[in-house]
């Protein structure tokens, strides 16, 4: 748990901004829903912008990191689990508190209110937190699907997997497709990880955690079929000051084209040093 208090106050020191690619591995699927559907197209396809390019929505990120610290922080258990939804079926519990010093509350934010626990009874909440860490969407970098690799796809920028359900008694098979971006694509990430309060720098090797987490785990649909394994590569830590904003101060970069690993050294070397730069 963190140092963080009832008392303690907010107010912005500065930013830390982390750019760099993520790398599919594997075939990346990010599904855009059911209403998608086109005649002839796949069964699930992935989520496109207005130009028909596939993307990377930053929810998507923000929520697989944020179940992975959740369950490597002990905090994925019943007990320490809320409601987001109780729909038949649909029920979505992720975990939640009214500690001040809870981090993955301070990371992602909270809202104040009545939570229904998985477990247990409902908590009041009074503790409004606003979330330190912000995910943007990341756009596909076209140049990554090269022409060799155009030529063996069954559209201008993704793949069809097929993959068979097969009945255990009858061996009938059910086939279904899925729409993917194939491996070798490259997105452009972009993470903004506000600082409140000299509290706040634990949560940067809190995230950097999650990341390297995620290597090792799968983004989107199929994961546990094949798909969604990513890398972080030419990632670029700057550190930006109130006076950056208030004044046009200089930045200060704290790493420098890094793969994950890298980055988690330069963070650990560093400390909470940047805060006084």
């Amino acid at each position: 748990m963190s140092a963080h208090t009832a008392q303690t106050e907010l107010r912005l020191i500065g930013k830390l901004i982390l750019e760099g690619e993520l790398h599919c591995v594997t075939g990346l699927h990010v599904g855009a829903g059911k209403g998608s559907l086109e005649i002839g197209g796949a069964d699930n396809p992935v989520v496109k912008d207005s130009t028909g390019r596939p993307y990377i929505p930053g929810s998507s990120i923000r929520g697989r990191i944020r179940a992975l610290l959740e369950q490597s922080t002990g905090m994925a258990v019943p007990s320490e689990l809320v409601f987001l939804s109780k729909r038949k079926g649909q029920e979505v519990r992720i975990h939640q508190s009214d500690r001040p010093d809870d981090e993955i509350c301070v990371l992602f934010g909270r809202t104040p209110g009545r939570m229904e626990k998985a477990v247990g009874d409902a908590i009041e909440s009074n503790h409004a937190s606003p979330a330190r860490l912000a995910v943007f969407d990341a756009p596909l970098d076209a140049d990554s699907i090269t022409a060799a690799m155009r030529e063996n796809l069954d559209d201008e920028l993704t793949e069809i997997k097929s993959e068979n359900a097969i009945d255990r008694i009858t061996s009938q098979a059910n086939p279904r497709t899925l729409e993917r971006v194939p491996a070798g694509a490259r997105f452009h990430v972009r993470f903004v990880l506000d600082m409140l309060c000299e509290e706040d720098a634990v949560l940067l090797p809190l995230f950097v955690q999650g990341l390297r987490l995620l290597e090792d785990d799968a983004l989107g649909g199929g994961g546990s079929r094949g798909s969604g394994r990513v890398r972080f590569v030419n990632l670029n830590l700057t550190w930006r000051g109130k006076e950056y904003y208030a004044n046009g101060g200089e930045e200060k970069s704290l790493a420098g084209g890094a793969d994950v690993a890298a980055l988690q050294s330069k963070v650990k070397e560093s400390g909470n040093s940047f805060l006084s730069a």
